[in-house]
């Protein structure tokens, strides 16, 4: 089954999400957590207490090297959460995700923008591609077209890597790539709340109501 994130540090529409969703977990990066003025310990707590059980946190380097994301990621890794190490899938990144599998640490490969970098990537181990649809879109590209070629060449070379879709604007570019039969995907949050927003739902919803009512009054179903 696709794993389903919130890229957010916004713990109540986690929460409220989670009602609804069956959420893996959430997503995180550096703009996010700098945008909400919160750390991300103080980010991974809240967001554990809003989903509860063990979800999976996906969290970035901010390190420039190779030696400095290593080191970096050892400490995501050694944090009280199921943790996946986020590296930007650069010259840089490949090399430092080459060493972080060499030690057994979760990483994904993010800023993925080409179908060679998600293949890179792959071929040097990450466990997760995060290729962003909408701002490859935004750059005249087709996310999906990019996302598709990436999973094609993981299922031909046999590679075990999940595909995370990020970045959308719309359901239907969500909806677009889950047909591709991807891994993971994460969504904002209001995209997420798109999944509930067709303008025919509640009124189909009040005219149940109105019709019940106006033939049993305030009885319940089982009551007539």
């Amino acid at each position: 089954m696709i794993e389903l994130y919130l890229d957010t540090a916004d713990a109540v529409a986690v929460k409220r999400f989670n009602q609804c969703l069956p959420l893996t977990g959430v997503t995180t990066n550096p703009s996010i957590l700098a945008k909400s003025k919160q750390g991300l310990n103080e980010t991974l707590k809240n967001m554990q207490d809003a989903l509860g059980e063990t979800p999976r946190f996906h969290a970035q380097v901010v390190s420039t090297t190779v030696e400095g994301m290593v080191a970096e990621a050892r400490q995501i890794n050694e944090l009280p959460y199921d943790m996946v190490v986020k590296v930007p899938a650069t010259e840089i990144g490949l090399a430092a995700i080459k060493l972080m599998k060499k030690e057994g640490i979760t990483v994904l490969a993010t800023a993925i923008y080409t179908v060679q970098q998600g293949f890179l990537a792959a071929l040097c181990g990450a466990d997760y591609l995060a290729p962003y649809v909408n701002r490859i879109d935004a750059m005249n590209g087709n996310g999906v077209e990019v996302v598709a070629d990436i999973q094609l060449l993981l299922d031909q070379n046999q590679l075990p890597a999940k595909i995370l879709a990020a970045s959308f604007k719309n359901i239907q570019q969500a909806i677009e790539v889950m047909k591709l039969g991807i891994g993971a995907i994460t969504l904002p949050v209001d995209v997420a709340a798109q999944m509930f927003a067709h303008p025919a739902v509640q009124p189909a919803v009040d005219q149940f109501s109105q019709d019940w009512e106006e033939a049993f009054a305030d009885k319940l179903s089982f009551e007539s």
